[in-house]
């Protein structure tokens, strides 16, 4: 086990904010690892280097070739390996000390309530949302803090979710998104550099939390954008509306509410998703819409993002309408109106102008690469994240 005194540690013993109370309290923490990949490999690195003295990688996968680019714990002997088993081996190699646990199957249903319940902090580094919602809720009935991040292409987000106080998962993203709606890291693709910055800044959050010294990032969300290597903050609040966290919660037990089935399948009626066979809407580019829109195209402008993109970036004469509300205020929008639906980066909006376009609503098209290509292409006033 990691002692308060070891001289490995001497570097940050000298830091009051640590010192040997803090180290031991490190030393007696345990602290749940869900995912062994890109976000996962830095965060547990950085924890066993720091003597948290319990750790717990669950991950199901094996160490592929493809993962060797940002998946740091591994090498390419480790390829075919059970990747929790050579997470912890390379763990242990690191700091005899820390204890490491290895669970190599999914973290679902059956075995999530186990799993958060034995540690004192989870961290997810999962990379579906199906996973995310399941730890999510298994944090809130457990009454455990959850150190939130994710990344794509260039991108990437991390935040403390702490139950009681929220925001909760739930919170963030209400409702899961329609499945074939956003793209896979295999599809998208992703720099290997940028879960190592999320990563390790979820080793940051982790050890804040354990030490208890500075700002919560409870309440408050981090954006990187990777091609400007700036980190933008957003404030976030629990939705006194979560049926996980707020004030009237339906959440009872894990599998209560939709999401964290081993596919994002939304529930009945909850969220805009084109049906099988489905007619795509018409897609225009930002250039050519900002022609139009010039000379007098006048469609009505939805944006279908969170209420805390919202905060970062919009278009004129935009009206926030977000994905999961639209079935439930559909009865806002007139059938025989022109709309034009956009989002971050086209993807949920090319779902909800589908599912408009299924409902009856004739005249849909969807914004081409959302409000991220407009920014790039046609006004670069319009903040990026």
């Amino acid at each position: 086990m990691t002692t308060a005194h070891d001289p490995r540690y001497a570097r940050q013993l000298v830091l009051p904010e640590v010192g040997p109370r803090g180290q031991a309290r490190l030393g007696g923490a345990h602290v749940l690892v869900v995912g062994a990949g890109g976000l996962g490999s830095p965060v547990a690195m950085y924890l066993a280097a720091a003597g948290v003295g319990h750790l717990t990688i669950a991950d199901g996968d094996r160490v592929e070739e493809t993962n060797l680019h940002r998946q740091v714990l591994f090498g390419e002997g480790d390829v075919g390996a059970p990747k929790a088993e050579a997470a912890a081996g390379r763990l242990r190699a690191m700091n005899a000390g820390v204890r490491v646990d290895a669970v190599a199957t999914q973290v679902d249903a059956a075995n999530a309530r186990a799993l958060v319940g034995a540690a004192d902090l989870v961290v997810d580094g999962s990379d579906n949302f199906a996973t995310r919602y399941l730890l999510s809720d298994a944090c809130v009935l457990a009454g455990r803090p959850l150190v939130h991040g994710s990344v794509s292409r260039f991108d990437g987000q991390a935040t403390l979710l702490v139950a009681g106080g929220g925001p909760c998962y739930r919170c963030l993203v209400p409702v899961p998104p329609a499945p074939g709606t956003v793209p896979s890291c295999a599809e998208a693709g992703v720099l290997g550099v940028l879960p190592g910055l999320v990563g390790v800044t979820q080793a940051a959050i982790v050890l804040q939390q354990l030490l208890g010294y500075g700002e919560s990032l409870a309440g408050r969300l981090l954006l990187l954008e990777g091609r400007a290597l700036r980190w933008t903050e957003v404030a976030v609040a629990r939705d006194p509306r979560c049926p996980a966290c707020g004030d009237a919660r339906t959440l009872a037990a894990i599998g209560d509410l939709p999401g964290g089935e081993a596919r994002c399948d939304p529930a009945p009626g909850a969220a805009p998703g084109a049906a099988p066979g489905a007619e795509a809407a018409e897609e225009i580019a930002p250039r050519d819409a900002a022609t139009r829109r010039a000379s007098g195209w006048s469609p009505v402008l939805l944006d279908v993002r969170e209420p805390w993109e919202w905060q970062l970036a919009r278009l004129d004469d935009a009206t926030l309408f977000p994905m999961s509300e639209i079935p439930s205020r559909r009865g806002e929008l007139d059938p025989g109106a022109e709309y034009l639906v956009y989002c971050h980066h086209g993807v949920r909006s090319a779902a909800v102008a589908a599912w408009l376009r299924g409902q009856g609503y004739g005249r849909v098209t969807n914004l081409a690469g959302g409000i991220d290509r407009w920014s790039r292409e046609v006004d670069p006033a319009v903040p990026r994240y």
